[in-house]
């Protein structure tokens, strides 16, 4: 039985306590959070032990869940891996650049496994084409949110856009070139709201936009490649393929098309998307990495890749403000 202990237990936090309970083979040893009213709300609720500190309960588990705000990430991964605690970690995996590059080489050293949260590569509108061949050459992201207080210690593009950005890394096998964006603080110090293009060595081009100060939500992902269009909307948890038709397409729906190329059969389907838990999925592949001695699936360098994107985006947005 592994145990685990979840260190912060705000509005994610309870989610992440909700999903232990259910996962076989974890054993929910307690938590550790400074704020007494959200510990004792815990206590009642959950009937959990509360650990008034962060060594106490390392301790006495596996594994450590962080749940923390970002600026917390850091300490709380620091005093873990000292203890040769396994670690799963909300993202972005640290507040800077500096504590990133610690974490990874501590990490490293200790040989302990490390997960970084991007819940949607366990999205179901994702998972869908997972097995697909993609090779996308040009990348559309809408990602837009009402505004909520939480998560504004940080900027628009580690809160939201982050999602999208490890997203995109792990589809594009090729390294950025160059990367322009524009961003305005709106609600709160940093910026809510920020367009960004990302250009990769290999031609693709990437577009972003991520606002947290929306009138309406969207999550929708949209990939072009020779010969296909795929759309993933991750709030709705859809998918939808576009391509020219092969014989792997019987089942799909196909319409003829006229180009100057000549008559195409064009193929349109929509990937059964099975009704998964994603923040459950997600936690039970760290424990099945622990257990079996498997490659976490998103680990702490694919987690620093994407945040040392995210922070190239800020210092761009930073540059051209100054300029104006």
């Amino acid at each position: 039985m592994l145990k685990v202990g979840v260190f912060g237990v705000g509005h994610l936090g309870k989610f992440h306590l909700n999903n232990w309970k259910e996962i076989e083979g974890v054993e929910l040893v307690g938590f550790y959070d400074p704020s007494d009213a959200a510990a004792a709300d815990i206590i009642t609720k959950y009937q959990l032990q509360r650990f008034d500190t962060p060594e106490a309960l390392l301790d006495v588990i596996d594994a450590a869940d962080i749940v923390a705000p970002t600026n917390h990430h850091f300490e709380l991964c620091e005093k873990a891996i000292r203890k040769g605690k396994h670690i799963f970690v909300e993202k972005p995996l640290a507040n800077t650049i500096s504590e990133g590059r610690l974490i990874v080489k501590m990490a490293r050293e200790a040989r302990v496994k490390v997960q970084v949260g991007h819940v949607e590569r366990f999205n179901p509108a994702y998972l869908a084409i997972k097995n697909m061949p993609l090779n996308p050459m040009f990348i559309e992201v809408h990602r837009l949110a009402q505004f909520n207080p939480r998560g504004t210690e940080v900027s628009v593009i580690l809160d939201l856009m982050i999602h999208d950005i490890d997203i995109i890394l792990s589809l594009v096998k090729s390294d950025v070139r160059s990367i322009s964006a524009s961003g305005v603080a709106v609600m709160t110090e940093t910026p809510d709201i920020a367009n960004v293009r990302i250009e990769f060595n290999n031609g693709c081009v990437a577009n972003l936009t991520s606002s947290r100060i929306s009138m309406k939500k969207m999550r929708k992902m949209r990939l072009f490649q020779k010969d296909a269009y795929i759309g993933i909307d991750f709030l709705e948890k859809k998918t939808e393929i576009i391509k020219l038709k092969t014989s792997e397409d019987e089942n799909a729906f196909t319409f003829d098309l006229e180009t100057p190329y000549g008559t195409k059969t064009i193929a349109v389907s929509n990937p059964e998307t099975k009704p998964v838990n994603a923040i459950k999925e997600e936690l039970h592949a760290f424990i099945d990495a622990i257990v079996h001695e498997k490659p976490v699936a998103v680990s702490e360098i694919d987690g620093f890749v994407a945040m040392e994107v995210a922070h190239q985006i800020l210092d761009k947005i930073s540059n051209t403000s100054i300029m104006v």
